[in-house]
């Protein structure tokens, strides 16, 4: 499969989650349940695209992805992956994740590392690389991370249903990010305060 060279200046590409599982969620625009008007994973090369720019693989490994993945495959798991999400936030599917996630630790391969302690290296199989790494982050974003941080960026007052941690001192932030859904959001308030005061 030849790669195609990623547009690392689409202003499309956004990671703002600021977890690999929150922005797997966030590869749709606006998120479930509305209608879907833009899915950044639309095929296995935007896919693999994704993945480069989301660091979830580098560009050497994308190369080895590129060779060795079976991309149909690949493409479906991740998609079902990122269909979890919502679940497994709120305690469902975990039995499914747990066995995904297992049959990635079981590829994964212990390496030595610098210091002389030995190193995880989860989707070590080029062909599994981007779904191993993905259930992995999943588990992490479960097991790891201080959900009473996790916000969504509100539909509707105009925001894209994106989900992200709020990470801010007073945990008060409200969109994904005020440069896009804030000043979208702030604009059409603006707006609809001049109509009605015609």
């Amino acid at each position: 499969m030849e790669r195609r060279n990623a547009d690392w200046t689409n202003p499309d590409w956004r990671f703002v989650g600021g977890h690999r599982a929150l922005d797997l969620a966030n590869s749709v625009a606006p998120r479930p349940p509305g209608p879907v008007e833009r899915d950044y994973l639309s095929d296995p090369d935007a896919l693999l695209e994704w993945a480069e720019r989301a660091e979830i693989v580098d560009a050497a490994e994308a190369e080895r992805v590129s060779r060795a993945w079976r991309p149909e495959f690949v493409f479906a798991e991740v998609l079902e992956l990122r269909a979890m999400v919502d679940d497994v936030l709120a305690g469902r599917r975990l039995d499914e994740l747990g066995r995904r996630w297992a049959e990635a630790m079981g590829r994964a391969e212990l390496v030595p590392g610098d210091s002389g302690a030995a190193t995880l290296v989860v989707g070590a199989d080029p062909g599994m690389m981007i779904g191993d790494r993905l259930a992995d982050a999943m588990v992490d974003l479960v097991r790891n991370v201080d959900l009473s941080r996790l916000r969504e960026c509100p539909v509707p007052e105009g925001g894209c249903g994106w989900l992200f941690l709020d990470r801010s001192r007073n945990q008060s932030r409200k969109w994904c990010t005020m440069d896009d859904c804030g000043t979208h959001a702030k604009s059409k308030r603006l707006t609809e305060r001049r109509r009605a005061s015609r």
